[in-house]
């Protein structure tokens, strides 16, 4: 347990990528921690598209200030109407589960040397008009991927944390 807490202490925002090319091997795992992420019911409502050529690069850094130069964009969207919703309520879970395999490919670049942020503010209309394939999907986050720049760093508040007993109730 001590490696992984390590790696979740580790992690940070990557906002300034290296022109280093991301071999096509480490992509594959991130896609695999994708896959592997656990979702409600295993109802898996997720779809990742990979954003690797120059062109669609470019066409969708085009949609956001955020991609950071990164060489290849990871953009994952999620269908309610696949999702599992609680009975009581009908609380859908489609968000939810993203944000699993969301986290997946972000500690698994971390892992890998790579670097990224989750990224939610970009135009989800325009992506849907510029990548088609991204219809019917919640457009949910984008993942710059690339290794970080030499004068990459954490946040200055990145550290900062609550203490526990703000944040948990035992009882």
């Amino acid at each position: 347990m001590t490696d992984f807490l390590q790696l979740a202490h580790d992690r940070y925002s990557v906002r300034a990528f290296s022109d280093r090319p991301v071999e096509a091997e480490k992509i594959d795992v991130l896609v695999d921690a994708a896959v592997a992420a656990p979702t409600a019911v295993n109802k898996q409502p997720w779809h990742l598209w990979v954003v690797e050529s120059p062109e669609a690069v470019e066409r969708l850094s085009g949609l956001t200030r955020f991609s950071f130069g990164a060489r290849v964009i990871l953009m994952l969207g999620a269908r309610a109407d696949e999702a599992w919703a609680r009975k009581y309520d009908g609380r859908n879970f489609a968000d939810v589960d993203a944000s699993i395999v969301g986290t997946h490919i972000m500690l698994a670049a971390h892992d890998l040397g790579l670097g990224t942020t989750w990224v939610g503010h970009f135009n989800a209309p325009a992506v849907h008009e510029a990548f088609p394939e991204t219809e019917g999907y919640d457009l949910v986050a984008l993942f710059p991927i690339g290794y970080p720049d030499d004068d990459a760093s954490p946040a200055e508040h990145h550290f900062s944390r609550k203490p526990a007993s703000e944040l948990v109730t035992r009882v």
